[in-house]
């Protein structure tokens, strides 16, 4: 870390930036693109703190581009109620605007995107949404190395919002949690939590990269990757797994309700994500709505203690070369990520390491040991239907009984949940 940039040294105490309040944590996060700045480009970042802090307005507006020049950024700042009004198309002429749907599909385009604009961009951006750029002046412009870059990238967005089309997020939802005392919601939740941590360390101690970040629904948790992609999808998926071990073994031992009984949700779709206000300034780390968060909140509804469902999605998303698209539906992505679950292959769980993991979805006996894969409808309380796939995890260890997680199709009667045994270790059966 610099030490220059602690919040103390870079101004005074009645700044309340971002690099004020956050500039460790900041720092930390681009430590290595931080050698390779001057102390030019350094004093123009403070700069533009100051300025991003100052348009931002307290949350009136949103930052939705930049672009550098000689003598400073020039910033698309747009109140949020007109960004909200184009990204949904809406408008009060009786006739169709053309200008008016361009800019909606422009702001669609602007959330999705980097923040950083081409001086084209930038005079579309301001002719269609009727905003004049602002100029932030400093001493001298960008000079456009990639360390700065993606500092000033990460500063705009945390004054903006940004739109993700194919994200995964898993819902952990404690079972009954509202017939809990207020003393056993804390410690349950505590437990949960505790099980997030264990399970993120042990993926890192493992070198499988979980940038993961948790949204708490007063019941539990949504969790998801800030990284996107194939890779980062899918080691959430693994994550999951784990926070479920976890927690099965901790209940098992457990001789009281300090430990939760959860059902989980995993789907893949799209969302917003974006900083809250915390007092006067964006939170440091993001939150996320959308599809996805819905529709996992839909599905959830349905789902027994115990079980763990996966939602009915086709998405296209990075692949693991540069500049490549894979497209997975939910019986492939499963089987995707069943194919790297090796890399977690001694893994220790209570004590004894992980020799194999088989994750899959259920269905019924197709013969010579086979099984297919069976899609449910599930009814939400809106009348609302929805298609989800039982999912089933069962981690073996070297000398232990192995850790069965999820519930058998055989448990399934006409796509109703007839009975769950789930979330704790039993030994081993086949399936």
């Amino acid at each position: 870390m610099v030490s220059g940039y602690s919040g103390a040294n870079v101004r005074g105490s009645n700044d309340t930036t971002y690099l004020s309040l956050t500039g460790q944590d900041l720092w930390n996060d681009l430590n290595s693109d931080l050698d390779t700045l001057s102390l030019a480009e350094r004093s123009n970042i403070i700069e533009l703190d100051r300025a991003l802090h100052r348009h931002w307005g307290l949350g009136r507006n949103f930052i939705l581009g930049w672009r550098g020049h000689d003598s400073g950024v020039d910033l698309l700042v747009v109140p949020h109620y007109t960004v909200a009004d184009y990204a949904l198309g809406s408008h009060t002429q009786k006739e169709p605007d053309l200008d008016r749907q361009e800019a909606a599909n422009f702001v669609m385009e602007l959330l999705a995107r980097r923040r950083q604009l081409t001086a084209r961009q930038m005079d579309n951006a301001s002719r269609l949404l009727k905003v004049e750029p602002v100029t932030c002046r400093t001493r001298s412009g960008p000079t456009g190395s990639p360390a700065e870059t993606r500092i000033i990238e990460k500063l705009v967005t945390r004054y903006g919002v940004r739109y993700v089309q194919n994200r995964a997020v898993a819902l952990f939802d404690i079972v009954g949690f509202s017939l809990l005392s207020p003393f056993e919601q804390m410690t349950q939740l505590n437990s949960l939590s505790y099980s997030l941590n264990s399970a993120h360390k042990k993926m890192l101690d493992s070198d499988v990269s979980v940038r993961f970040a948790r949204s708490s629904t007063g019941d539990g948790f949504y969790i998801w990757n800030r990284d996107l992609g194939v890779s980062a999808n899918t080691n959430l998926y693994h994550l999951m797994h784990l926070v479920l071990a976890d927690n099965a073994i901790a209940r098992y031992k457990a001789h009281n309700r300090t430990v939760p009984i959860l059902r989980t949700a995993f789907h893949v779709g799209s969302c917003y994500e974006f900083h809250q206000a915390e007092g006067l300034n964006p939170t440091v780390f993001s939150d996320i709505v959308g599809d996805v968060t819905i529709e996992l909140a839909r599905m959830i509804e349905r789902a027994l203690p115990g079980q763990v469902l996966v939602g009915d999605f086709q998405a296209v998303l990075p692949g693991d070369q540069p500049e490549t698209l894979v497209e997975l539906d939910s019986v492939s992505f499963i089987e995707f990520a069943q194919h790297n679950l090796s890399n977690l292959n001694g893994l220790v769980l209570s004590g004894e390491a992980i020799h194999s993991i088989k994750c899959y979805l259920t269905g019924e006996p197709s013969g010579n040991g086979l099984f297919s894969i069976r899609r449910m409808t599930i009814e939400d309380k809106h009348g609302l239907l929805h298609h989800v796939f039982n999912a089933k995890i069962n981690i073996y260890r070297n000398h232990a009984d192995p850790i069965l997680l999820g519930i058998e199709d055989r448990m399934l009667r006409g796509d109703q949940i007839a009975m769950s045994t789930v979330g704790h270790i039993f030994p081993e059966i086949t399936h």
